[in-house]
């Protein structure tokens, strides 16, 4: 019996241009599931599902492996989470666009001094056409996009609290015309992209990341706002700039990923200029907690990180790291909670954790969407329990 609005697998995998075999072999798999699936077995697909197979499709193209396919892939659409999957694939494509175009300056030039009779620099041109490294490079960067964008969306479409925590921020860094900044962890730049009508004029500006995946995105997201902006990839620990450059430095929900605290911190002290302020942001223990508890309730066996951040430098603890180095150290808290009544954003920020959720959810998708549905139906209220220190040199 043909349902309406849906296709057969048939007709969906001639539309899509793929096999009947590989559409089996994606449900089998845990890839990609046929939307109903009747009592005798029969597959049915929507148009919705057109969307989840262009992902996966692309993300062959770009040969990523089937596991990695299946961490990342769209697993409930809308438009929103179509058009933030459009955007990080279109960056990738510009990623591969730009690693394409160093390998065919470097086989220009390997070409160009073997024609003179000298010697290629051989180690030079095999880093450069190392596929893997580069593969690994555009996982990461996609994998790293998309867990910050599920976090960005879940606390900006459903925060009780008018002003955002990009808005919070900025307004604890008290900026001022011709200050020198630099920010550490940079992300996606949402700090500057959210707050650019406000930022005052004549400031330079230096954002840095350890990753060269997040410095291009912070660069495009700015490409529009003129030179105050400055891009380097740069390791917290070791800041290659001159003893009192900056008059601020922020690190936003970054030094709980740094290894060694104490190098950080005497690093950020040596370059922030005298009375100089570090805004650092970091969580409490009991942030995010009902997330937590929702997925215990689900399986006893995920851990939605592999590390609970706020130990190594939280609101408890962070004062008396920072103290070390800073004279005058106060906390700020940020005040607001979430009330979220849609399942899809809480599903969206659940797989996109560090733990070990995605391999106790894969084979249970379903079941764990319609559990989390039944728990937000009625609403639920998650709380947020972060803040900023605020450091004086």
């Amino acid at each position: 019996m043909k349902l309406p609005g849906y296709y057969s697998s048939g007709e969906f995998a001639h539309k899509a241009h793929i096999t009947k075999k590989t559409l089996r072999y994606y449900d089998e798999h845990n890839i990609f599931k046929p939307s109903y699936v009747t009592d005798k077995g029969a597959r049915f697909y929507n148009d919705n599902d057109f969307a989840k197979l262009q992902q996966i499709q692309f993300f062959k193209y770009l040969s990523f492996s089937l596991d990695d396919i299946k961490e990342v892939t769209l697993r409930e659409v809308d438009s929103k989470t179509i058009l933030d999957s459009f955007h990080m694939q279109m960056g990738l494509i510009e990623e591969r666009m730009e690693q394409l175009e160093l390998m065919k300056s470097a086989l220009k030039d390997a070409s160009d001094i073997i024609e003179r009779g000298a010697d290629a620099d051989w180690s030079h041109m095999l880093d450069l056409v190392n596929m893997n490294e580069m593969e690994q490079k555009l996982k990461k960067q996609y994998k790293d996009a998309s867990n910050i964008s599920a976090r960005i969306n879940l606390h900006r479409d459903y925060s009780l609290n008018p002003v955002s925590w990009f808005e919070w921020i900025f307004n604890q860094c008290a900026f001022e015309s011709g200050y020198s900044v630099l920010e550490l962890g940079c992300g996606d730049a949402s700090l500057w992209s959210r707050n650019v009508e406000r930022i005052p004029a004549n400031m330079d500006i230096l954002l840095t990341d350890i990753s060269y995946g997040m410095i291009r995105d912070a660069a495009r997201s700015l490409s529009d706002n003129g030179s105050q902006f400055r891009y380097e990839v740069m390791d917290a620990h070791q800041i290659y700039k001159l003893d009192d450059s900056f008059d601020r430095i922020i690190a936003n929900h970054v030094l709980f990923y740094c290894d060694n605290l104490d190098m950080v911190c005497s690093e950020v002290h040596r370059v922030l200029r005298p009375e100089g302020i570090f805004i650092c942001s970091t969580y409490g223990s009991e942030h995010m907690k009902e997330i937590s508890s929702l997925v215990k309730e689900f399986d006893d066996r995920i851990e939605l990180s592999a590390d609970r951040l706020y130990d190594h430098f939280g609101k408890e603890n962070g004062k008396k790291q920072l103290q070390k180095y800073f004279s005058d150290v106060s906390w700020l808290q940020y005040d607001d909670s979430l009330y979220v009544t849609d399942y899809e954003p809480v599903v969206e920020y659940v797989l996109f954790c560090h733990g070990n959720q995605n391999r106790l959810i894969v084979d249970r998708y379903k079941e764990f969407v319609a559990f989390v549905k039944e728990k937000t139906d009625k609403g639920l209220r998650i709380t947020k329990d972060a803040g900023v220190f605020i450091a004086k040199k």
